[in-house]
Formats: structure tokens, sequence, C-alpha cells
């Protein structure tokens, strides 16, 4: 093991969910210990070269990346490139397709909101979400956040002391997903062809969070995946349980894929997963990661 301790998804306030600054991030990074980190946005490069800049005055090593959402085999999945190149001709193509499904998507699920008596518009949505594409879970908090909402008796399942720290969550799964009454089709860029694209950002391709209720990633799909160019898979994260950790570290290891670790850290969305909840990240596999770049 290469000393010092690393989180490779981490994501800031460039995400349309994350709450804190590059700045602010490279701050917590140095004081909970870690040597490096990957800030990996949700389809944006925006933190960069800001994030780099930060790191070297903070002393923590910022390693460029970029959390990918896509589509396989009718479900999403999130894709990382650590080292990416953001100024690349590649990535800069693969977020304006991002772009352009993702504001489609989100002006749809707000208008069958609506259309299911639920008080929200797009204009506020788009002035809220900083004026990039949201994720499902941001339009939920930004619903949830409404007082008028809190007096809606169809909603007050979400303000339950029990739910509450995980309200958009839950939301997400009841009226988002598959069958649910502001469900979308995903029309988001394929996994298959930004595997194919990812040398030419510069990327290293790591499958996020394998075991996530919308992923739910089989081994048949990552020894098909790693056939198409798939590096490495985020092992450790707090998605993960224990035997989840335990099953994907296997399969890392059957396939040869780099296992990482990223907490999935993006702020106050997410009360549940604090800076630095995840401490299984070591140096050596930045160094792997580094070492497989096209």
């Amino acid at each position: 093991m290469i000393d010092g301790v690393v989180d490779l998804h981490i994501h800031s306030s460039f995400s349309c969910d994350g709450d804190y600054s590059p700045e602010e991030l490279v701050r917590m990074a140095r004081e909970e210990g870690f040597r490096a980190i990957a800030i990996a946005d949700h389809d944006t490069v925006g933190a960069y070269p800001e994030a780099i800049e930060a790191g070297e005055r903070g002393g923590v090593e910022v390693i460029p990346s970029i959390e990918v959402t896509t589509v396989f085999d009718g479900r999403e999945f999130h894709l990382m490139l650590p080292f990416v190149d953001w100024e690349s001709e590649a990535i800069k193509y693969i977020i304006s397709r991002m772009e352009l499904s993702r504001v489609e998507e989100a002006r749809t699920r707000v208008a069958r909101l609506r259309e299911n008596g639920l008080e929200i518009d797009w204009e506020e949505v788009w002035e809220k979400s900083g004026q990039t594409p949201p994720l499902g879970v941001k339009i939920a908090q930004i619903l949830l956040d409404k007082p008028e909402s809190r007096l809606n008796p169809d909603l007050q399942k979400y303000y339950d002391e029990d739910r509450q720290p995980k309200a958009p969550y839950v939301f997400y799964q009841d009226f988002f997903t598959e069958g649910a009454p502001a469900y979308v089709p995903k029309q988001h860029i394929l996994l298959e062809e930004v595997l194919h694209l990812a040398p030419l950002t510069g990327g290293v391709p790591v499958l996020s969070h394998p075991g996530a209720y919308f992923q739910r990633t089989t081994r048949e799909d990552l020894m098909f995946l790693k056939e198409l160019g798939l590096k490495g898979l985020e092992v450790y994260t707090s998605y993960h349980d224990a035997n989840e950790t335990e099953y994907y570290l296997s399969l890392a290891r059957e396939l040869d894929l780099v296992a990482t670790a990223g907490s999935d850290f993006h702020g106050k969305i997410k009360p549940g997963v604090k800076f630095g909840l995840i401490k299984n990240g070591d140096y050596s596999m930045v160094e792997k990661l580094r070492e497989r770049r096209a």
C-alpha cells in the first residue's frame, strides 16, 4: 500500500446538487488527512482548473474527473473519468450531449409533477439549481423545501422524522422510477459510446457505485463493459453495505479492474454521507489508474 488516503468521488458546487466550492473541499480534505481527492461533478468539468489550483495552494492533490450520466441496458449508469483532460474535444462533446438530454428530462419531470397536482414550475427549478440541468433528487429537494409543500397532505410522509434525512431519495423512488407518476424514459448518452470516446478524453473509465439501486450491476455487465474499455470499479462507496463491498471487490479482482474508493459526498442533499466517510482509499489506487491511462 502506498501511503496516503484518497477519495476519488466527491462533488463540488459545480454539480447541480453539490454545496461546497473546490477551495472548501480541499480545506476539508486537508483537515481529514487526505493525500488526494477527485472532484467528479455530474456531467461537467466546470470545477477545473480552479480545483487543481485550489489543491496546489492547499497541499492536496486534486485529480481532474467527471461523473457522466449514461444509459446501459435500459438502466442509468454513472461513469467516472479520473485524469480527464477537461479541455479535450471529446469531453466537450460528451458534456454537450448530456446537457441537452438532462434539460429535456428535467423539464418533462417537472411537467409531470404538475400534472399530478404538485406546485412546482420549471423556472424556479432552473433558478434554484443554478441554471444547470437538475437531477431528480435535486428537483425533489426543491419541491420539498417549499413552505407550501409542507401543507400538502400528499407530501406529509416526506417530513416524518425518520424519512426526512433521505426525503429527496424516497420521493425520487416514489415519483421518478419506472412505473411511477413522473417517470421519464432515459435518453442519455449510451455508456458504450462514452467508453469508446474515453481514450480521447484522457480519462480512465471507472464505474461508479455498481450496487446502487438504479444500476444493479451484474458480473455479466462488467465482463461486457471491460471488453469495451472499462478499467476500474468503485468498490468502497456509501452506496454499498459490507456484503456488496465484498461482492464487487471479488469481481474487481476476478476481472482485473482497479478497485477504487469514493464517498459520493455532496453536502446537505445526502446528510448521511459525511465528508471523509469512506477511508478505504489509498494512493496505490491512483497509481494503478494512472498506469492504465490510454
